[in-house]
């Protein structure tokens, strides 16, 4: 899997995030270096093509990126905060999700008003909720049409998220039953300790033993799985990372910094990947997606 970092500009700046992206960032990935980006995955072959950010909806061009992006790879994921994918500003790029049948992973972490918003800021609860039946209404998250919409939920403090399975059931049936609502799937995420997260949990004292419930709850049947084994993360600089955690810790892939321009394709079987104190978030308990 190839994933693609576009920039650190974000129109929220969430308390969780491991990136500290924000409205005051101006880390965007430039149209040259998109134009590498599509050739290395023409190159690689991916089965799969994971886009992030930041907001990668603020990133000038994203939509043609997309559209280039989908003839790369079987499988095309943007993920999102659903937030900044509102207004009539995106509307074009609304229609290049739907035209490519790009998948969404879209950030909801509660089904309490309160909550969304001491998280993520005021009126976000609003805007998320309009954004989920304008998607609906695009056939986004409805059997049969093809487009994929998934709900992404991590804590909002130091702790491990709930069980992905009860979490599912109790998100299906709140949110069609309250709002008409419908999606595919829901994904639990645990919070890794990096950026404005970290900075929170020390200055909070929660730090050490946020540290140690992880290390706690390792789960060897999780390791298989985590997505450093799979992939391979580009930011938006056009530098090389194992994951976007190591991304935001500076951590290149390989142990030093090679540009995706001069990668003849994925990495070969067997090469060593990094490890540091937040990867444990990735095998905690059920993993991370």
């Amino acid at each position: 899997m190839l994933q693609i970092n576009t920039g650190l500009l974000c129109d929220l700046a969430c308390k969780h995030c491991h990136l500290e992206a924000g409205p005051q960032r101006r880390e965007i990935m430039s149209a040259e270096t998109m134009q590498e980006v599509v050739a290395f995955a023409h190159r690689g072959n991916f089965e799969m093509i994971d886009v992030t950010g930041g907001a990668p909806e603020l990133v000038p061009g994203i939509a043609g990126f997309l559209s280039e992006l989908a003839d790369c790879a079987p499988h095309v994921l943007l993920r999102s905060n659903l937030t900044a994918l509102g207004g009539k500003a995106r509307e074009e790029l609304l229609a290049t999700l739907c035209r490519h049948r790009i998948a969404l992973v879209v950030s909801f972490p509660s089904l309490r008003e309160a909550q969304v918003e001491a998280q993520r800021g005021s009126g976000v609860w609003e805007k998320s909720l309009a954004m989920l039946n304008r998607l609906n209404e695009l056939g986004y998250g409805r059997a049969d049409s093809g487009l994929e919409l998934h709900l992404a939920v991590n804590p909002g403090g130091a702790f491990l998220p709930a069980n992905q399975e009860s979490m599912e059931k109790r998100y299906r049936r709140e949110l069609e039953k309250r709002w008409g609502i419908v999606f595919n799937r829901l994904f639990t995420l645990t919070n890794a300790p990096l950026g404005r997260f970290k900075h929170w949990l020390e200055k909070s004292g929660n730090y050490q033993g946020y540290m140690r419930k992880l290390a706690e709850s390792f789960n060897p049947e999780a390791v298989p799985a985590v997505m450093c084994r799979e992939q391979i993360s580009v930011s938006w600089d056009g530098t090389v990372f194992d994951c976007d955690f190591h991304l935001a810790a500076g951590i290149c892939q390989g142990e030093k910094r090679t540009q995706v321009r001069d990668l003849p394709g994925p990495p070969p079987e067997g090469t060593p990947i990094a490890t540091a104190d937040h990867c444990y978030a990735c095998t905690a308990g059920a993993g991370f997606t």
